[in-house]
């Protein structure tokens, strides 16, 4: 089955008009929202992708939700099981026949420490949503102990013509359907590029330390 290429979403989304502010591409949106410049609300910003053309095709390209991408999760995590040792590989090889190549230069986002697992089996579970990424990394923090707390933020840009994946189509009527996910099925590399320290948020008598960063995905 040959692969198609998704409509790059960031064209069609940017300029975006946010809390009468206009930010001309997601990293400048993504910062303000890390600098409290403006509140970070996923609902909203989901209300702008769900109007947005170009993201309705890329949700109504897939026929999976995120039940299944639990389960490809939950098979990988018990591969040591021999009665389960072939369902990733199935799993994975049903997932790439209906996966399609993501666009250059798209803009991605996930919240705290890039888990050690992805390098290996080339799976990583991202959002088009910069506020859902924004919110998820704040309650990780939060969760941290005081001493350790931060709030850790990356962005990934599309740099590859060769990196499969798909949008997870969510459940309207849940709370899934503020996620806008984007699982990356496939990629040959992902290299940290930079790494930003920025200015405490202080909403609270407890200041976190901000640190973005930055990959490209090949």
């Amino acid at each position: 089955m040959s692969k198609t290429i998704l409509p790059l979403l960031d064209s069609s989304l940017y300029p975006q008009v946010w809390q009468q502010q206009t930010f001309t591409n997601p990293q400048t949106l993504l910062t303000a929202m890390l600098t409290a410049d403006i509140t970070p609300d996923a609902h909203a910003f989901t209300q702008q992708l769900l109007a947005n053309d170009t993201y309705q095709e890329w949700i109504n390209s897939t026929v999976f939700g995120r039940y299944l991408h639990r389960n490809f999760t939950a098979f990988y995590q018990q591969a040591e099981d021999s009665f389960n040792s072939d369902m990733p590989a199935l799993f994975r090889q049903e997932l790439a026949r209906h996966a399609q190549y993501l666009p250059l230069e798209q803009t991605l986002f996930f919240a705290g420490n890039l888990p050690k697992s992805v390098r290996q089996t080339k799976v990583l579970t991202t959002t088009v949503n910069p506020a859902t990424a924004v919110i998820n990394a704040q309650k990780t923090a939060e969760k941290a102990t005081m001493s350790h707390s931060r709030t850790i933020v990356n962005q990934v840009r599309i740099v590859g013509k060769q990196v499969l994946g798909f949008p997870i189509r969510h459940n309207k009527r849940t709370s899934e359907r503020l996620r806008n996910e984007v699982l990356v099925l496939d990629f040959q590399d992902l290299r940290l590029v930079n790494e930003l320290n920025i200015e405490d948020i202080k909403k609270s008598n407890i200041d976190h330390s901000i640190l973005l960063r930055s990959y490209d995905l090949r």
